[in-house]
């Protein structure tokens, strides 16, 4: 049993591992899907996971990320196989982070944002975690494809009543503060760069892992990066800036980005995400 029979057979894969021909030990996966690690008999390991539920398009829509990233030059685990239940890629050491490999992986994020995109959104469906997130490409001027975004986000929110009506017209306003960008050239993405989604293999190089990949504004990577403060952020952001230099005034308009992913963190796990968004919204209302 090996690598490439597998790539061929994807779908034999859940009887492969019954019939104990691949070894297999589940690992975190995060909330949406069932994780392992698989070993094969020469001794290599891939990572593997498996959803099984709603939404049925969720690891397809990843695998096409992963894959339109890896067209980039990206650090990201290679696609092996998939199907609509099952995504395996390459499986990564791990490590700690170094200033060094941070700084390169900051070069890295500028080179991928570079290579660009056809327009906002994307081709397939998009995810964050488990919520759905409006990918549908629009070559409108940025701010209004991206205030839309957002307003579908925080109607969810409001109808599922994680945000009160309160709460909307102050991030309403804040939305309205979005500044426009009509020389903003369309980067390619990874979409959900929070700490989590960082890897660092044993080497101390660093991956990015768990896409919601699509075309938008290079400072909402960076803004989302910043929100948990990984470990060598100053050395990221310098090693990005060695490649593509960012905008005068971009760490002013972080918190704008910001309401993205803090909307989706209300949106997947209630309002006992609400006071952060809140306290980022009101500074710009």
């Amino acid at each position: 049993m090996d690598l490439e029979y597998l790539r061929a057979h994807p779908h034999r894969l859940p009887m492969l591992v019954e019939h104990q021909r691949i070894r297999f030990t589940p690992i975190d996966g995060g909330v949406t899907s069932v994780a392992q690690r698989l070993t094969f008999d020469d001794g290599t390991d891939v990572f593997a996971k498996l959803h099984e539920r709603e939404p049925a398009d969720l690891l397809p829509a990843q695998r096409r990320g992963l894959e339109w990233l890896t067209e980039a030059g990206a650090p990201v685990p290679r696609v092996w196989c998939g199907t609509e239940t099952l995504l395996v890629t390459r499986w990564l050491s791990s490590g700690e982070p170094t200033a060094a490999g941070a700084s390169a992986l900051g070069a890295a994020l500028a080179r991928t944002h570079r290579a660009g995109a056809s327009a906002w959104g994307a081709e397939w469906a998009g995810y964050v975690g488990s919520v759905a997130v409006d990918n549908s490409p629009s070559t409108r001027p940025w701010a209004d494809w991206f205030r839309n975004r957002l307003t579908t986000l925080l109607t969810r929110c409001v109808i599922t009543g994680n945000l009160d009506d309160a709460d909307a017209a102050i991030v309403n306003a804040a939305l309205s503060r979005i500044p426009d960008a009509d020389d903003e050239p369309v980067s390619r993405l990874h979409g959900d760069l929070r700490t989590a989604n960082l890897h660092w293999d044993a080497a101390g190089d660093g991956w990015f892992i768990d896409p919601s990949a699509h075309g938008g504004h290079r400072e909402t990577d960076l803004s989302t990066l910043a929100l948990d403060e990984p470990p060598h952020l100053e050395s990221i952001i310098a090693g990005y800036e060695s490649v593509w230099p960012l905008e005068p005034g971009w760490r002013e308009r972080q918190g704008l980005h910001q309401l993205y992913p803090l909307l989706v963190d209300v949106a997947a796990f209630g309002s006992s995400a609400r006071d952060r968004l809140m306290t980022i919204a009101r500074r710009y209302r």
